[in-house]
């Protein structure tokens, strides 16, 4: 787990079926529920890094932001 310092508290909303299932894989696995939705969160991350469609929406989303960078600047 990294340092204190190196964390952000989020609140998470989710449905209490979902946060039952998430308690009894911790429970089962000896871990926290903040550690099954941080590996859950760390894996769902990295899949949308490989996924190409993802990507080519990232690409496009970061050259709208530039553009409008570029705009605020030139004001």
């Amino acid at each position: 787990m990294p340092a204190q310092t190196d964390t952000k508290n989020l609140t998470l909303r989710i449905d209490r079926d979902l946060a039952d299932q998430a308690r009894t894989v911790a429970d089962i696995e000896g871990s926290t529920v903040s550690d099954v939705i941080r590996d859950a969160l760390t894996e769902h991350v990295e899949r949308r890094r490989q996924d190409p469609e993802f990507q080519a929406l990232l690409r496009r989303n970061l050259e709208r932001h530039q553009e409008l960078l570029n705009m605020l600047a030139d004001s």
